[in-house]
């Protein structure tokens, strides 16, 4: 299905538990990709404090707010041409992902304190560890975000389920470290 898929600037869903190779996997789909020349960047949304994630994201201009002394871009202007991974999407809060299904839908994003407007060509792989539908369900994920990000869903199942890959990845391992 990736390899399928990465052709096409088609918005992926990459779910699967923690250690699955989720990032991984948005690596491989942005490597063979038409986007591949293009920045890949990985932001881990669960990682970034909720009040700084939507200046990371969007970026900001200068006197945003307090701190804002000059013009930052956001990581979805540094991936324009490339691909944004959002890891952790579940960890999102509801008023940043209503920003993000409008960026979805206008390929468009404005800086924080702009009114300016700035087209974006890229594409996003959103990653999740938990049942989006069910937060959708549970009221915690945006149920009309949920099916943006979901045109195409990957599904990765722990490697307890794939026991047929172990040869693969210990003979790769081992070839990596002896490179």
């Amino acid at each position: 299905l990736a390899t399928r898929v990465a052709p096409y600037g088609t918005t992926v869903l990459i779910t699967g538990e923690s250690g699955t190779g989720k990032e991984v996997l948005s690596r491989t789909i942005h490597r063979m990709s038409p986007r591949r020349d293009g920045q890949f960047v990985a932001v881990n949304c669960g990682a970034i404090p909720e009040n700084l994630l939507e200046s990371e994201l969007f970026g900001y201009v200068k006197g945003a707010f307090t701190d804002a002394k000059s013009r930052r871009i956001g990581k979805f202007e540094h991936a324009n041409g490339g691909t944004l991974f959002l890891d952790e999407i579940e960890s999102m809060p509801l008023h940043v992902q209503v920003h993000l299904l409008r960026v979805l839908q206008e390929r468009a994003i404005e800086r924080l304190g702009s009114n300016e407007l700035i087209p974006l060509d890229l594409r996003v792989v959103a990653a999740s560890k938990v049942d989006l539908r069910a937060a959708a369900t549970r009221g915690t994920f945006r149920e009309d975000l949920y099916y943006r990000l979901g045109v195409v869903v990957i599904d990765i199942p722990p490697l307890r389920e794939r026991r047929q890959d172990i040869p693969l990845l210990f003979q790769h391992f081992v070839l990596v470290d002896a490179a």
